[in-house]
C-alpha cells in the first residue's frame, strides 16, 4: 500500500499567488542584484550634499551647482547606453552601469573642489542612467514572458525595500557616530554596486518571444525593428505621459518637507513619517494589488494612476486653502495614501508598456527616450517646485494636478491601431 504525502509546494504556490509574487526559483541572482543595487542607492544617494558640505566644508550653493552640472552632463549617456544595449545586450550594460556607479561614489573620497564634485556626479549619474536604461529590457530577458507584469511589480517592491533599508542604515549610523561616519559610509557602501554587478553578470538570460515582430532579438543584443512613424509617435506620447508621474515622484524628496514645515508649520520629522508610509505601502502592496486589483490592460492601469495622483494633489493642497481650516495631518495622510496607491498601480504598468507598447520598444533607442523622461524630470523638479512654492503654496499642487489631467486625457491615444482584419489591441 502506497501512502500519499501531501507536498508543501502547493501551499507555498497558493500563498505566492495570493501575494501576487511570480515564481522566483532560479532567479535568486537577479533578485539579489536588484536588492543590493537599491540598498546602495538608499545609503549613498541622500548623503552626497551632506558629505561635501560637512567633510569637505564647501558652501552648499557651490556643491548644489556642481551636482546639477554633473547630472546635466550625464543626460546624453542615456543615448550612448541605448546604443550599447542594442549591440551587447541589457545584462552587460547593467553590469557596467553598476561598476560605473561604484567608481563614481568612490571618487567622492578624492573630490575636493566643485569641478571634481561635478565629475564625480557625472560618473554616478551615468551609472544610474545606464542601469535604468537597461533594467526594464533585462526583465524581459531574465523573467518568463507569462509573468512579465509580476516581475515589474516585484522589482519595484525590491527597489523600495532596498532604498528604505539603506536609508535606515545610513540614518542609524549617523545617529550613532555623527557626521564623522560619512566617509566610512562611502567606503563601505560603494562596493555594494560591485557586488550587484557580480550578481547581474551571472543572471541567465534569453531573448523574449516576439519582442520585435519584424526582427526577433538575438541572445546578447536587442535587434532592430523597422521604425514606423505611427509607432514612434505613440511611444513619444507614452514618454510625455510619464513626465507628470516622474515629477510627482520627485515631489517626495524635493517639496513635501519644505511644504510641511514652512507652509503648514509642522515639525521637521513630519515629512519623514510620510515617506515611511509611502515606502511601506509600495514595498508590501505593489505585487498583490498589481496581481489582483489592477485593470487588465496596462494603459487602463496608467489612467487609474493618474486619477489617483490628481486626487492626491487635491489632498496635499487642502490644508493650504485660505480660510478652509482643514487640519493638516488628516489631509497629508490621505494624500500620501492616495499618492502611494497611484505609484503602486502606475509604476509596473508604465514599465511594462515601455518595453511592449510598440514593436522594438525594448530596443535601446526607445529605452533611452523613456529613461530621458526620468532623468530630465528629476533634474528639473527642484527648481520647478521650489519656484512654484515660493510664488504660492497652492501652485505646485495645482500645476501638477493639471499636468496629470492632461496626461490622463492622452492615455487613450496609446491604444494601438486596428490590425488589418483584426481587433484593436492595447
Amino acid at each position: 500500500m502506497t501512502g500519499t504525502v501531501t507536498p508543501r509546494a502547493p501551499r507555498v504556490s497558493r500563498l505566492r499567488r495570493m501575494l501576487g509574487i511570480p515564481a522566483t526559483r532560479g532567479h535568486g541572482r537577479f533578485i539579489t542584484g536588484n536588492l543590493i543595487d537599491s540598498l546602495g542607492n538608499g545609503i549613498l544617494l541622500p548623503l552626497g550634499l551632506l558629505y561635501f558640505t560637512t567633510v569637505r566644508e564647501l558652501p552648499l550653493a557651490a556643491v548644489g551647482a556642481a551636482v546639477t552640472v554633473g547630472q546635466l552632463a550625464a543626460l546624453p549617456v542615456v543615448f550612448a547606453a541605448g546604443r550599447f544595449m542594442d549591440r551587447r545586450g541589457p545584462r552587460r550594460l547593467t553590469v557596467i552601469a553598476n561598476v560605473v556607479s561604484a567608481a563614481g561614489f568612490l571618487s567622492f573620497l578624492l573630490a575636493e573642489r566643485p569641478w571634481q564634485i561635478a565629475c564625480a556626479y557625472l560618473l554616478v549619474q551615468s551609472g544610474i542612467n545606464s542601469y535604468y536604461t537597461a533594467q526594464r529590457t533585462l526583465i524581459l530577458h531574465a523573467a518568463p514572458a507569462a509573468e512579465t507584469r509580476g516581475w515589474f511589480a516585484i522589482t519595484g517592491s525590491l527597489r523600495n525595500v532596498g532604498i528604505g533599508v539603506g536609508a535606515l542604515l545610513a540614518a542609524g549610523t549617523l545617529a550613532l557616530f555623527g557626521t564623522d561616519a560619512l566617509t566610512w559610509l562611502v567606503v563601505t557602501a560603494a562596493p555594494l554596486y560591485l557586488l550587484a554587478a557580480f550578481c547581474f553578470a551571472r543572471v541567465p538570460t534569453r531573448p523574449p518571444p516576439q519582442s520585435a515582430p519584424e526582427e526577433p532579438p538575438s541572445e546578447e543584443g536587442t535587434a532592430g525593428a523597422r521604425c514606423d512613424p505611427g509607432d514612434m509617435r505613440r511611444y513619444l506620447l507614452l514618454v510625455t505621459c510619464n513626465i507628470p508621474f516622474v515629477l510627482s515622484q520627485a515631489m517626495l524628496s524635493v517639496l513635501i518637507a519644505v511644504y510641511a514645515t514652512e507652509t503648514l508649520a509642522l515639525p521637521a520629522w513630519s515629512a519623514s513619517i510620510l515617506l515611511v508610509v509611502n515606502t511601506a505601502m509600495v514595498s508590501t502592496l505593489t505585487s498583490p494589488l498589481t496581481a489582483h486589483a489592477a485593470p487588465g490592460q496596462p494603459r487602463h492601469t496608467m489612467a487609474l494612476g493618474h486619477v489617483l495622483l490628481v486626487c492626491a494633489m487635491l489632498a496635499f493642497a487642502a490644508p493650504a486653502l485660505p480660510d478652509a481650516g482643514l487640519p493638516a495631518w488628516p489631509a497629508l495622510v490621505t494624500a500620501i495614501v492616495l499618492f502611494s496607491l497611484a505609484e503602486i498601480f502606475y509604476s509596473p504598468a508604465v514599465s511594462e508598456l515601455s518595453v511592449t507598447l510598440t514593436p522594438g520598444a525594448a530596443r535601446g533607442s526607445r529605452q533611452s527616450l523613456y529613461q530621458l523622461s526620468w532623468s530630465a524630470g528629476n533634474i528639473a523638479a527642484p527648481a520647478l517646485f521650489t519656484g512654484l512654492l515660493d510664488a504660492h503654496a497652492l501652485l505646485p499642487w495645482t500645476v501638477q494636478g493639471v499636468a496629470c489631467l492632461i496626461a490622463l486625457a492622452a492615455v487613450p491615444a496609446l491604444k494601438s491601431p486596428a490590425a488589418q482584419g483584426g481587433r484593436k489591441q492595447s
